[in-house]
């Protein structure tokens, strides 16, 4: 059922964007109805407004606690046009119609998110913004309720289409996503009150459909806001497995201060190096697997240069991520157009995960522990050098981040291979020896880093024979001691951290 605007109550924190819908409706002859900063706003764009003090006879009170919450108001909202008792009680009571409603909520995750005294936070819950959202999109059969300043241009797109009018089937839409404004708006406020971590709303908030999912026959939607960790300078929009690869890059880099290099391929890192360059960096990256990098994901946790970016240049990648770019890399790297280049910006993210499985979802503390050489507990007769510690720290901050069982090589800040996603950790050191092999690394001198124990001394035999001579594992086998057995007998360090890091 197409239905004309002919009023609107229009009331929000933010202006910005507002202007062209607003004059709009003033250009189609809409009534509107607005309060204190709004009202003020639209004044100055020379748009005529009555104040909602005017309709309702009464003042904003209580410091502007309660402005909109006035019979008149919602009444003008909630009554049904096609419902003769309701139209007759609205005209006795003088309540004009309502048919559009504009209005955003103070902005409590911001609030708390910068630290703000609890009083502060207090004020930032909305109480008539709340209700007015919820009254309009109840009554979406004739009221068409706008709760987000990201729905403006869309908004404006369909009154401008259809004469200032809107269909039944826009206002169901954008009811729905009103409720899902209110329902995260509160389950933000419920987690302040209960002290929960961010992320467990994550439904109700901001959402991006994708092209598909995993498979094209999956539908896919990404639920959150990306545009708060990246800005995109270039290339084709993300799909449901570049966001998989991204996520695994940006959990792999945050391990790194120094400048590293991170390539992804289905998840899984195929190539890490550090080096005192990004071009060499990049380089050495590259070469721990070539065949994998290609159709990969890269990250840096460094500026990108015209130098690599010449390199960079050479490879065919889906997406790479950084802080920064100067400009001649990029007139470089934007030669191939579907190319995704993003620009990674530091934000706070959930300290949770979530997994749906079964029935239901399964939430997890995210892995955090980070082990470093005063956390390593020597089981060996020999020391690890200071080299082979930070060797080993290196090989540790990735295998952790691959799925497992998984083994990871490693020498002089770079990987030289891995196996993962096996269901024998002896075959994920076979895997990793023989990719080493591939790709012409010698192994003498390189370390073993494992995720989880060594059931038998296998691995360190096998490890030992192809020149591994330092191994860093979290140990809790009851045949440990075999282990350390073998490495003792054959001059092979070894030192446990008693943390395990799965990742399936």
């Amino acid at each position: 059922m197409s239905k004309k605007i002919q009023s609107a109550l229009i009331s929000v924190f933010y202006k910005d964007g507002l202007d062209k819908i607003a004059k709009l409706l003033h250009e189609n002859e809409v009534t509107i109805y607005s309060t204190g900063g709004t009202q003020t706003f639209l004044e100055e764009l020379g748009i005529p407004v009555i104040a909602v003090e005017d309709l309702t006879s009464y003042p904003s009170i209580f410091g502007g606690r309660v402005k909109t919450l006035h019979p008149k108001v919602f009444g003008g909202i909630l009554h049904r046009r096609e419902n003769a008792d309701d139209v007759k009680t609205a005209a006795e009571y003088e309540i004009p119609a309502i048919d559009l409603v504009i209005v955003d909520l103070y902005p409590f995750e911001e609030t708390v998110a910068s630290g703000a005294s609890e009083d502060d936070i207090i004020e930032k819950i909305d109480i008539g913004g709340i209700a007015l959202i919820r009254g309009a999109a109840k009554n979406y059969n004739d009221v068409l309720i706008v709760s987000s300043r990201t729905q403006y241009d869309d908004v404006f797109e369909i009154l401008s289409a259809k004469n200032c009018g809107t269909d039944l089937d826009d206002r169901k839409q954008y009811a729905g996503k009103a409720f899902g404004t209110s329902s995260h708006y509160d389950s933000a406020i419920h987690a302040y009150f209960a002290g929960i971590e961010d992320g467990e709303n994550f439904r109700a908030g901001q959402t991006k459909n994708l092209r598909y999912g995993e498979n094209p026959h999956q539908s896919g939607t990404f639920y959150g806001n990306l545009d708060a960790m990246f800005t995109q300078i270039h290339g084709k929009e993300l799909s449901y497995n570049n966001l998989m690869d991204v996520d695994a890059c940006v959990r792999l880099i945050e391990e790194f201060d120094e400048l590293t290099y991170v390539i992804v391929k289905h998840n899984n890192a195929c190539g890490v190096a550090s080096a005192a360059t990004s071009k060499q960096a990049y380089l050495n990256a590259l070469s721990c697997d070539p065949v994998s990098a290609f159709g990969g994901v890269i990250i840096t946790n460094t500026n990108v240069d015209a130098a690599t970016a010449e390199e960079l240049h050479k490879l065919f990648f889906e997406i790479l991520i950084a802080p920064s770019f100067d400009a001649d890399a990029l007139d470089i790297l934007q030669k191939k157009r579907d190319r995704r280049l993003l620009i990674k910006k530091e934000v706070k993210t959930s300290k949770k995960q979530f997994r749906s499985l079964l029935n239901g979802v399964l939430e997890q503390d995210k892995d955090l522990s980070t082990e470093k050489t005063a956390d390593f507990k020597v089981v060996t007769k020999i020391a690890p050098t200071d080299a082979q510690n930070k060797a080993l720290e290196f090989a540790l901050k990735i295998c952790k981040h691959l799925k497992s069982n998984n083994v990871v090589l490693a020498k002089d800040g770079q990987m030289l291979a891995c196996g993962v996603g096996q269901t024998s950790r002896v075959d994920a050191l076979k895997q990793a020896i023989d990719k080493a092999k591939e790709f012409g690394f010698d192994l003498k001198g390189g370390v073993m880093a494992s995720e989880a124990f060594f059931p038998f001394p296998d691995c360190v035999e096998i490890a030992g024979n192809v020149g591994i001579n330092a191994v860093i594992q979290p140990g809790g086998s009851i045949k440990d001691q075999l282990s350390i057995d073998y490495c003792d007998e054959h001059g092979i360090t070894m030192v446990m951290t008693g943390i395990r890091h799965f990742l399936h």
